[in-house]
């Protein structure tokens, strides 16, 4: 049998039950031996700042509600293992068959670290390519490579301002 790669996919669950199904999932996996195919079990969470009453709280919430994200090597089957699961209703994609999520996809919600090697010098010249400031174009200002960051000043409202960047978000022009 050829060797197949781990790719993410997409779990619809009952609305409130994404706990309860990802611990579900997890007792699956343990129960049926299935820790060489099924290596990650995610609900995407997100920090967000809420002020109540005048005070400011760090609050982490559902990024997307009612879903989960597994990273797993799929095959027909695990389908059945995975879909009667308690509080997961299916697989997100056509006719409830398995869809891959995209690189893009994968990138946008911050699923895997990517290890990225810029060779980058104060005064290049860099674009944007991820975060609230995608498209936006700067010049690097100073390099920290141990932190894998680099502080650019970007041009916003018609003045120079300097931004902390990782080198995930950028890329060299």
């Amino acid at each position: 049998m050829e060797e197949i790669e781990a790719k993410w996919y997409v779990l619809h669950t009952f609305s409130g039950y994404e706990q309860v199904a990802k611990t579900n999932l997890e007792a699956v996996v343990k129960k049926y031996n299935l820790e060489e195919r099924i290596f990650d079990i995610i609900i995407p969470m997100e920090e967000t700042i809420e002020e109540r009453n005048g005070k400011k709280k760090l609050v982490t919430r559902k990024l997307m509600p009612c879903y989960l994200i597994v990273k797993m090597k799929y095959g027909d089957d695990l389908w059945h293992n995975i879909t009667r699961t308690r509080g997961i209703t299916g697989f997100v994609g056509p006719k409830g068959r398995p869809l891959a999520l995209t690189q893009e996809e994968i990138r946008k919600l911050h699923l895997e670290k990517i290890v990225v090697n810029i060779d980058l010098r104060p005064n290049d010249k860099i674009e944007v390519i991820d975060g609230p400031l995608n498209s936006f174009v700067g010049t690097v200002l100073s390099v920290d490579t141990n932190a894998k960051k680099c502080k650019v000043n970007v041009e916003m409202f018609g003045r120079e301002t300097p931004v902390d960047l990782e080198f995930s978000q950028i890329r060299k022009i």
